[in-house]
């Protein structure tokens, strides 16, 4: 997952880069970024964004490729348990260019540190962004559902199955959380509010 991850960032950047090439614009900017682009593909981060920031002051239309260069150096960041420096060049990429993918990615580092609102609140932003992505869905029912908070679990997980019903991880939540709220449910009293007690026998003449 994490290597087709950076795969999918790798090729959205050279796809850019190659889109921005083809228009008219800066020449200066174009061979700067062509710069950055190698040095992404050769994973000098550093440089890369370097260039692409460059680029960007030159020429806007490489603002796009900046943000996702802090999103690679972010990805490697993770990877070296560097969870500060990353969770930093996310919030520079989404300064950049508010991105569901991005917003993902800087939620699952929090999940990585326990930091599960900062998570639940960016998932909540990756779905304002993709609202037909149900693995946000289904990562705040899991969230839900690790701090115990069986309702709101099941609002995520219910929404998470109008998005696709047959979704065998939102299936299965569902029916654990309701075998957990079954067993969970207190017994009914026979003199609960609203049920009258039953008349007490009469007594008995001497």
């Amino acid at each position: 997952m994490k290597t087709l991850f950076a795969l999918c960032l790798a090729t959205t950047l050279g796809l850019s880069i190659a889109q921005s090439a083809q228009q008219e614009g800066n020449a200066q900017a174009a061979k700067i970024a062509r710069e950055a682009a190698q040095a992404a593909k050769d994973q000098d981060w550093n440089k890369a964004i370097d260039g692409f920031r460059k680029a960007a002051e030159m020429d806007r239309k490489y603002t796009a490729n900046l943000a996702i260069a802090y999103q690679q150096r972010a990805f490697s960041y993770a990877n070296d348990q560097r969870f500060q420096d990353a969770l930093n060049d996310l919030d520079e990429a989404l300064k950049i260019k508010p991105d569901a993918r991005a917003y993902e990615q800087r939620a699952a580092i929090e999940m990585k540190i326990n930091d599960y609102d900062r998570a639940l609140a960016d998932y909540e932003l990756a779905i304002k962004a993709n609202p037909g992505e149900i693995k946000y869905r289904l990562y705040r029912g899991y969230i839900y559902e690790l701090r115990g908070d069986l309702q709101n679990s099941m609002a995520e997980t219910d929404a998470a199955l109008k998005i696709n019903s047959k979704n065998k991880e939102a299936v299965e939540r569902k029916q654990r959380l309701q075998k957990i709220q079954s067993a969970t449910a207190p017994a009914a009293s026979s003199n609960a509010p609203g049920v009258a007690a039953p008349p007490a026998p009469p007594k008995k003449k001497p």
